[in-house]
């Protein structure tokens, strides 16, 4: 699929999910293929399987072959997780960010970290403090949701194990009131995110990573909207409605 991109003109990232490879052969043979088609970088994710189809369980596995070196793959994303993993205890999880930028200083692999997507933009800002606190200065894209309605939207959440505080909502008699309080649009993420990095919290966070959950053509929609100017502030400057 990503060389079919590639070939209409786009600039394809691929996800490569390391518990679902088979074998270091399988891997290099994908890479291999996707530098013949002109790709050059990729975002390489662990996966959520309980087991792995292969040798590896990790991203940091996955960059210790020295695949993505051998076979000039020469950007690749990581993940972070702000607000917490389901499964991966805080430890490692610095632990491998470490590794990671370890990796990109080693090899010279433009290496920059996509953060899992949330509904709080202060644990962003929270995370990225923490994050510089240990030596990680690793470029990070914001994930966002895009534009999806509400009961998917929590379904995708509570799959993803997005913060103990999506846990505790669903199981609130009070679960309307929580989520008013929440940023659950992106246009309040946005904001949030903007408002933040305008007071210079951190000029490191870079950009923001969409995840459409299926709904590609209405994120797209949304963010030329955006993107022309063409939205409407509310009163307190809390969010924007995209006109339409």
């Amino acid at each position: 699929m990503a060389v079919k991109i590639r070939k209409l003109g786009f600039h394809a990232c691929p996800h490569l999910v390391a518990r679902a490879l088979h074998s270091e052969r399988q891997l290099r043979a994908a890479l291999a293929e996707l530098n013949a088609a002109g790709i050059e970088q990729m975002l390489l994710v662990a996966g959520d399987a309980n087991a792995p189809s292969g040798p590896f369980s990790s991203t940091v596995e996955v960059l210790g072959t020295g695949a993505t070196v051998d076979c000039g793959m020469k950007t690749v994303a990581v993940a972070a997780h702000p607000e917490g993993h389901k499964v991966i205890g805080p430890s490692l999880l610095w632990d491998a960010l470490r590794t990671k930028q370890a990796f990109a200083q080693r090899t010279g692999t433009c290496v920059y970290v996509v953060t899992q997507f949330g509904f709080n933009p202060q644990a962003v800002f929270d995370w990225r403090r923490h994050c510089l606190e240990r030596g990680i200065s690793l470029p990070a894209h914001v994930g966002l949701a895009g534009p999806t309605p509400l009961p998917r939207l929590i379904r995708y959440a509570m799959q993803c194990g997005i913060g103990a505080s999506m846990h505790a909502l669903a199981q609130s008699a009070n679960a309307l009131t929580g989520l008013a309080r929440m940023t659950t649009t992106p246009e309040e993420m946005l904001i949030g995110l903007v408002r933040r990095r305008a007071a210079g919290d951190d000029a490191s966070i870079m950009k923001p990573h969409f995840f459409c959950f299926g709904g590609s053509l209405e994120t797209a929609r949304w963010l030329r909207k955006v993107t022309e100017g063409s939205f409407d502030l509310n009163e307190d400057c809390s969010r924007f409605i995209v006109r339409a």
